[in-house]
């Protein structure tokens, strides 16, 4: 069905609606109207990373996991099984009258901000620090949760519009302060991609402010940018009880039905929380119109139409049996293999299990189920985590000892017992291996959103890059005994691992990476898979000449405005074998004033020089030559290339128009430059990763 007859379709429908039906249908928990045939909806799902909260689905890799694989072509795949299985829980429901909360086909999700501050809780929700890594990825991830069918197989939603990402614990009352410049230089690009090439059927508006107006009724993001540069088409949700934040902790309306009012004018179509249920309050006081009521009503029910909700569709059918089925588990595998990024490897990796008498297994994650899901998770049949993993890859043939080291955050394990009840014992592990795997991190319950149960700051962010003290603590006894450690990070975010880069005999940062991600990691491990991952974040040293967190300034902040070197830069990654990039070359000749009207390819010789086969991914940076470029060469493309031992093969990589602009301090793109330089390798351009690879970018200067 064309969005044409679907509006036309709900605008039909919205029509017969009292302004008592039509105060109903705006809420996240829409009633039925029955006189109509409309049976009652619940807008609010989730899918960030596989169907959440609403009982059994395969859990994927969390979203930094996903962004670290920067594979297009499997975002797509993970959000379309996502959808799949959103669509086979939502038909038995259906069956069954189950019309409650997360079993709806309208899935809040991606998570599309910028990843600025590594200290922000839900960073891991997004797909890292680059708005072009970003927007590509989260177009893919639309496209597969929507598909490309006569109806929607589900609604996406891009969220959280759009200078959103921190502090946790003052979201509520906080204003983000962003120039017209960062906006579009990195708070808003991606959400554009998100409306004008994927589509996107919702937009869900952030909690706090942005340069004074409330994310979710704000006049220039919304009315200006949204709709009017951007036609988006679709509907706007509100965060969860953001409009209440209006009056309650902005101040910009003084009570409830004032509130309404600006919501609903500004073009907040439906209100996840209860403000919404003033509306006939609103109504009746003479500050809202029905016709404004039915605007919002039609631009809903047209989503619902486009899901096919009143008609027969090619999806009732999909059966329950897709819900985690053989096809999305491997899926996840694989999503989960392409994640894990190796840090540092100093010839120890991959491991060979005929070498081995005794591995030791260590810390408060090498076991844990929680390390392995991040948050907005849904339920898996079955869990593998990393001691699991490694356990189920060696079988009889290598003794596999555990300690859990320490607790997660806590000083002792044991409430009774004395700080560190466990070291002796990790100890003791360490002392009877041949080496050790020692699993530290955080989880869901350390990093997170706000307010979220068991959260340990009760924000979700974090105050600084360490460990937790008792992580800490275990790390300094493990490298100060005479064992070959390798050390695997589980966290969804940049954390201080100076002394696990010095000490460690290996490092790898394996994020969340899902239900059954023990099996991933081992396949790593032991050399069954090349590692092909790279940081879509920056892992700093520390926090050294970095703002403050609620300053939304970029002013040495992510791998395009840093000003000292890193530990380990954005786009950086090991494998097993030997990936070069042999010549780069333009497709054609053209000049700098050029570019913006030519598209412009660069054809890339690589190869492996290795033994093994592996994935690797090619990276393109720009940096044009003008005063407003930011100072760093930026992503302009990627893509990931397969390449058995011994291989070349040559790729072509486009890149677009808008690589060669700038932003000016009016957030104007410009094609102002005298020239531009272009950098191709499996890294971006900086001196660290020339270090850490002993391989340079090559250079194309128009």
């Amino acid at each position: 069905m064309d969005r044409q007859e679907a509006v036309r379709r709900a605008t039909e429908l919205v029509e017969q609606m009292s302004v008592e039906e039509l105060a109903s249908q705006l809420r996240f928990d829409a009633e039925a109207i029955p006189r109509l045939d409309i049976p009652e909806y619940n807008w609010w799902n989730e899918g960030l990373h596989g169907v959440a909260r609403a009982g059994s689905a395969t859990v994927f890799p969390q979203a930094i996991g996903l962004g670290a694989t920067f594979d297009e072509e499997l975002l797509e795949q993970v959000g379309e099984a996502i959808s799949v299985e959103a669509r086979a829980k939502y038909n038995e429901n259906e069956k069954h009258e189950d019309r409650d909360i997360y079993k709806g086909i309208t899935l809040w999700s991606p998570n599309v901000n910028l990843f600025r501050d590594p200290r922000w809780g839900r960073g891991h929700e997004t797909y890292g620090e680059d708005p072009v890594l970003i927007a590509k990825l989260g177009v893919s991830f639309i496209k597969g949760l929507q598909g490309e069918g006569e109806y929607l197989r589900t609604a996406a939603c891009a969220k959280h519009f759009a200078v959103h990402s921190g502090p946790e614990e003052k979201r509520h009352f906080f204003d983000a302060k962003a120039s017209l410049k960062e906006m579009w230089e990195t708070y808003l690009p991606q959400f554009e991609a998100c409306v004008k090439e994927g589509h996107v059927e919702a937009v869900m508006g952030a909690y706090n402010r942005t340069n004074g107006e409330a994310c979710c009724a704000h006049s220039y993001l919304m009315d200006e940018v949204l709709r009017g540069q951007w036609g988006f088409e679709g509907h706007y949700v509100s965060d969860c009880w953001a409009v209440r934040d209006f009056h309650e902790q902005h101040k910009v309306t003084s009570r409830p039905e004032e509130s309404v009012k600006l919501a609903l004018e500004r073009g907040c179509d439906l209100n996840c929380g209860c403000t919404y249920q003033k509306i006939l309050n609103a109504y009746q006081e003479g500050l809202i119109t029905k016709e404004l009521l039915q605007k919002s009503a039609i631009r809903l029910f047209t989503t619902r139409f486009l899901l096919g909700m009143f008609d027969e569709t090619e999806f009732d059918s999909i059966p329950y049996e897709v819900v985690e089925c053989k096809e999305h588990l491997q899926l996840s595998q694989k999503a989960a293999q392409e994640s894990i990024v190796l840090l540092k490897n100093n010839g120890i990796l991959p491991l060979k299990k005929d070498k081995l008498k005794t591995i030791g297994v260590i810390g408060p994650n090498a076991n844990s189920r929680a390390a392995l899901i991040g948050n907005y998770h849904g339920t898996a049949s079955r869990y593998t985590t990393v001691l699991e993993g490694i356990q189920d890859y060696v079988g009889d043939d290598v003794r596999v000892l555990y300690s859990q080291g320490c607790h997660l955050f806590l000083d002792q394990e044991e409430k009774l017992a004395r700080e560190d009840d466990r070291i002796s014992e990790a100890m003791t592990v360490a002392e009877h291996s041949d080496l050790v795997i020692l699993c530290l991190g955080l989880d869901e319950s350390l990093e997170g959103e706000e307010g979220d149960t068991g959260n340990a700051y009760a924000s979700g962010d974090k105050k600084d890059l360490m460990l937790p003290p008792s992580q800490q603590r275990l790390l300094e006894i493990i490298a100060g005994m005479n064992v070959p450690f390798i050390v695997c990070v589980m966290t969804g975010s940049a954390m201080d691992l100076n002394l696990a880069d010095a000490k460690a005999a290996a490092v790898l940062q394996v994020w969340y990476p899902g239900a059954r991600g023990g099996k991933a990691i081992a396949d790593i491990l032991f050399g069954e898979v090349s590692p092909s991952g790279k940081l879509p974040v920056t892992l700093y040293h520390n926090l050294q000449g970095m703002p403050d967190f609620e300053d939304y300034s970029m002013k040495n902040r992510t791998y395009r405005f840093v000003e000292k070197q890193p530990l380990y830069p954005f786009g950086y990654g090991l494998n097993y074998a030997d990936t070069t990039v042999i010549s780069a070359k333009p497709d054609k000749d053209i000049t700098y004033a050029q570019a913006k009207d030519t598209e412009l390819s660069v054809v890339v010789e690589v190869a492996n020089k290795g033994d093994v086969a592996t994935q690797d991914v090619l990276q393109v940076y720009v940096h044009v030559d003008d005063k407003n470029e930011v100072p760093n060469p930026k992503l302009a493309a990627f893509a990931r290339v397969a390449l058995a031992a011994g291989e070349k093969k040559t790729v072509s990589v486009l890149i677009p128009n808008k690589a060669f602009s700038v932003v000016d301090e009016d957030g104007q793109s410009q094609f102002s430059g005298s020239k531009a330089d272009i950098y191709v390798g499996f890294g971006q351009p900086d001196e660290r990763t020339a270090q850490l690879t002993g391989k340079e970018c090559i250079q194309i200067t128009i």
